[in-house]
C-alpha cells in the first residue's frame, strides 16, 4: 500500500475552498431561482421571509449532498491519499516501552447482561490477535439503581473469573454521577489515567473487533500529533422493521457520507462520543469542561461533551481525525421510532448549547462550523416548519389577489406572469440534492460487485433503496414535529434531563402510538382540510408532509414490528453486509447472550430483587462491600437518616422504599454491614420481618 506524506496546508486549504464554494454558488443559483419565481415589483415581507429561510435550509442541505459528493468520489476512485490510514507517519522508537491501552465502558442503567455480554465479545476478539496484554478494560459505572448497580457487579465478577482478568478488567461506580459521561471520563483520567498512552471509549453498544482496536493504536503511534481518531460505527443487530431500515440506510450511505466528510475536515474532524480513541494526556490537560454560565437548558453542564473536547484539542494543536476507511466498530439504534426520537430529545438540549460556543473566543473556523452544524441538526426542524407554514401562507395570499389585466388607459390586456417554470425547478433542484446522494451510493454498489451481494444483490438493494426513501419521507414530517416541539421545549428552558436508554427491540404498542402521535395525527387532519379548501393547489404540493402526519400512527406501530423486519430479511430486503456474512466478534456476542453459562452460582440462581441478596447473600454481600470506594463516617444527621431507613425497611419491607433511599442504604458500609448482620442474627422465626 502506498504511503504518503501528511498534507500540507495549502493542501488542506484548498479542498476547503473548493468544497465550500461549491456550497454558496449550489445556493446562490437555487436562490436566484426562487427569487425569481417572486413579483418582479418587489419583495413583500413574507416572500423576504421564505427566501431568508430558504437560502438556511438550501445551504445545509447543499453541505450534506456535497459531503456525499466528495464521499462519492473518492470510494469510486480508490481510499483518499490524505486519509490518515495511508499517511506514513514516524516509526515508533523500538527502544520504548510498548503503550497501555485502556478500553473504557461508560455505563448509566443500563442492560447489564448486554453489556457485559459486548464486552467479552471484543475481549475475545481482542485475545485472537495476540496483543491482549495491551489493553486493560475499565467498566465506568454512572448507575443509579440498587438492582442495576449490584447486578453489573455480579456481571463483572463473573467476567474476571470468566476470563482470569484479576489486574486487567476493572470496575468502579462512581457515588455521584456529576458531569454525566464527560465527568465519568475525566475522573477516569485524574484517577488512572497515567497508567495508559492512550483509551478508546466505547458505548453501552459498541462493540469493535480486536484488529481495529490493534490497527488504531498503532496509528497513534504513527502519528504522535494526533490526539484523537474516531471510527465510523455501523448500525447492526436490531431486529424490528424500523431499525432494519435505519441499519440498512447508514450502511449503504454511511460510508459515503464518512469519505466526503474525511475529504474536507481532514486533520479537523470530529468526535462522536465512542468508537474513538483519545491520547489520555492530552485530553486530560485540554478538555476540562467549564460550567456555562446561567441555568439549564442553555446554562450549566455541557451535555453534548464530545464536539467541545475535539474543539478543545484542535484549538490546542492537536490533530483531530475520522478515520472513514477503518471497518469493524458496530453500534446498536432505537428498535422503534418513538424511542428514536427520544434519544434525540437527549441530544437535542446539548446541541443547542453549541449556538453559545460558536460565540466564544478561541475556537477556529472549522470548529465553530462543527458547532453550527450540531445545531442545525435540530434547528433545521423548525425552520423547515416555518417554512412550510409561511409557503402555505404566501399562496393563500396569492390566492386571494384577482389579477387585474388592464391598467390606464391600456385597451391591451396585460396578461399575468406565470412563474410555474422556476417553482418548479426549485423544487427539482431541492429533491435532486436530497435523493441524489441514494442514487450515487447504488451507483457504488454496480462497481463493487461483492459489496452488493452482501446487500442482497444489486436488485434486492435497489428495492430496498425505494423503500427506505419511501419510508424516510413518510417519517421526516413525524420527526420534523417531534424535534421543534424538543426545540422549543428547550427554549421555554425545560430542560430535559439525561435518561437512560431503550435498547432492546420491543413492539409499540396502540395506546402508545396514539399517545405520542395523536395530535400529530389531528395536525396532518386539520392542515391537510384546510389547504385543500382555501389554498387547492398548495394542497396537492403538500401532500407528502401530510400523509406522513395522518399515518403516523399506524407507520410506527408497524415498523416497531419484529416480525416485519424478519420477514424482509428472508425476502432478502434491507440486508447488510454485517447480516449477509456475520463479522466473527458480534457471533461472539450472540454465543455470550444466548448460551454462554455463568461461572457465578448466584447469577444462575432465579433472583428478582438484587437489593434484598445484597443485604442477605453472604458472596454478595462481601463482593458489594470490597467494591464501595472509602468515605468518612456519616455525620449525627446522616446517622439518623440512615437508621429511619433500616426501620422502615424492617417494618414495611424494601417495597416501602424508593430507589434512591435503597441506594444510600448500600452505600454506606458501615450500615450495609449492620444489616447483613441484622438478618443472620435473627431467629429464623422473626426472619421474615425483613424479607
Amino acid at each position: 500500500m502506498a504511503q504518503t506524506p501528511r498534507p500540507s496546508v495549502m493542501g488542506h486549504t484548498l479542498r476547503r475552498v473548493v468544497f465550500f464554494m461549491l456550497v454558496a454558488l449550489t445556493t446562490l443559483i437555487a436562490l436566484g431561482l426562487m427569487a425569481t419565481a417572486f413579483h418582479n415589483n418587489g419583495l413583500s415581507p413574507m416572500e423576504f421571509i421564505l427566501l431568508l429561510l430558504y437560502a438556511v435550509l438550501f445551504s445545509w442541505i447543499c453541505i450534506s449532498f456535497w459531503t456525499a459528493f466528495m464521499g462519492f468520489f473518492t470510494i469510486l476512485f480508490g481510499r483518499d491519499h490524505w486519509a490518515i490510514s495511508r499517511q506514513s507517519g514516524v516509526s515508533p522508537d523500538p527502544t520504548a516501552p510498548p503503550p497501555r491501552t485502556a478500553i473504557l465502558m461508560p455505563i448509566y442503567n443500563e442492560d447489564s447482561e448486554r453489556v457485559f455480554a459486548g464486552l467479552r465479545a471484543i475481549h475475545r476478539s481482542l485475545a485472537e490477535t495476540g496483543q491482549l496484554n495491551g489493553f486493560d478494560f475499565f467498566i465506568l459505572s454512572d448507575t443509579r439503581d440498587p438492582e442495576v448497580w449490584v447486578e453489573e457487579e455480579l456481571r463483572w465478577q463473573d467476567m474476571v473469573r470468566a476470563l482470569d482478568g484479576k489486574g486487567r478488567i476493572f470496575y468502579r461506580n462512581r457515588p455521584e454521577n456529576t458531569s454525566r459521561k464527560s465527568g465519568n471520563l475525566e475522573d477516569f483520567c485524574t484517577r488512572w489515567g497515567s497508567r495508559y498512552r492512550y483509551m478508546i471509549v466505547l458505548d453501552a453498544d459498541s462493540i469493535m473487533k480486536g484488529e481495529m482496536l490493534v490497527e488504531m493504536v498503532g496509528m497513534m503511534e504513527r502519528h504522535p500529533r494526533v490526539a484523537l481518531i474516531q471510527t465510523p460505527p455501523v448500525p447492526v443487530n436490531r431486529e424490528s422493521l424500523f431499525a432494519r431500515i435505519l441499519q440498512f440506510a447508514g450502511s449503504i450511505y454511511g460510508r459515503m457520507f464518512t469519505a466526503g466528510l474525511n475529504y474536507w475536515q481532514l486533520g479537523e474532524s470530529n468526535y462522536w462520543g465512542h468508537n474513538a480513541i483519545l491520547r489520555v494526556q492530552p485530553f486530560l490537560d485540554c478538555c476540562g469542561l467549564p460550567k456555562l454560565p446561567g441555568r439549564e437548558p442553555f446554562g450549566g453542564e455541557i451535555l453534548s461533551h464530545d464536539f467541545v473536547e475535539a474543539a478543545l484539542l484542535r484549538r490546542a494543536g492537536w490533530d483531530v481525525w475520522l478515520a472513514y476507511d477503518l471497518e469493524g466498530g458496530y453500534e446498536e439504534l432505537p428498535p422503534t421510532l418513538i424511542d428514536y426520537a427520544k434519544r434525540d430529545r437527549r441530544w437535542c438540549q446539548g446541541n443547542l448549547q453549541h449556538l453559545r460556543l460558536a460565540m466564544s473566543r478561541g475556537f477556529n473556523g472549522l470548529s465553530r462550523l462543527h458547532f453550527l452544524m450540531g445545531v442545525m441538526s435540530y434547528a433545521a426542524s423548525p425552520l423547515w416548519l416555518f417554512f412550510l407554514i409561511a409557503t402555505g401562507a404566501e399562496a393563500f395570499i396569492q390566492a386571494q389577489q384577482r389579477p387585474v389585466y388592464f391598467f390606464g388607459e391600456n385597451w391591451v390586456p396585460v396578461w399575468p406572469i406565470s412563474f410555474t417554470v422556476e417553482m418548479t425547478t426549485v423544487l427539482l433542484v431541492t429533491l435532486t440534492m436530497l435523493f441524489l446522494p441514494k442514487l450515487l451510493a447504488l451507483l457504488l454498489l454496480l462497481k463493487e460487485r461483492r459489496v452488493a451481494r452482501a446487500y442482497g444483490g444489486i436488485i434486492n438493494a435497489t428495492l430496498s433503496v425505494v423503500l427506505e426513501t419511501v419510508f424516510s419521507v413518510l417519517t421526516a414530517p413525524v420527526l420534523m414535529l417531534f424535534q421543534t416541539k424538543f426545540v422549543f421545549a428547550i427554549l421555554m428552558r425545560r430542560a430535559v434531563g439525561w435518561p437512560p436508554q431503550q435498547r432492546g427491540d420491543h413492539m409499540t404498542s396502540f395506546g402508545e402510538a396514539l399517545a405520542t402521535h395523536g395530535v400529530q395525527t389531528l395536525i396532518g387532519i386539520v392542515a391537510g382540510v384546510l389547504s385543500y379548501r382555501y389554498v387547492p393547489a398548495f394542497f396537492w404540493w403538500f401532500i407528502p408532509v401530510l400523509l406522513g402526519l395522518v399515518l403516523s400512527i399506524p407507520v410506527s406501530i408497524l415498523s416497531s414490528s419484529i416480525a416485519l423486519g424478519r420477514k424482509a430479511r428472508d425476502w432478502g430486503l434491507f440486508l447488510t453486509p454485517e447480516e449477509t456474512e456475520q463479522p466473527a466478534v458480534l457471533r461472539y456476542l450472540d454465543d455470550h447472550l444466548q448460551s454462554c453459562e455463568p461461572v457465578l452460582p448466584v447469577l444462575r440462581e432465579t433472583q428478582a430483587n438484587r437489593f434484598v441478596q445484597v443485604l442477605t447473600d453472604p458472596y454478595v454481600n462481601a463482593l458489594h462491600l470490597s467494591l464501595l470506594p472509602e468515605r468518612e463516617p456519616p455525620n449525627k444527621r446522616r446517622q439518623h437518616y440512615l437508621q429511619g431507613l433500616i426501620n422502615q425497611l424492617e417494618e414495611d419491607g424494601p417495597d416501602s422504599l424508593n430507589s434512591a433511599q435503597k441506594r444510600d442504604l448500600i452505600t454506606d458500609p458501615g450500615t450495609l454491614q449492620s444489616l447483613h448482620a441484622l438478618f443472620w442474627s435473627r431467629p429464623p422465626a422473626n426472619a421474615g420481618l425483613l424479607p
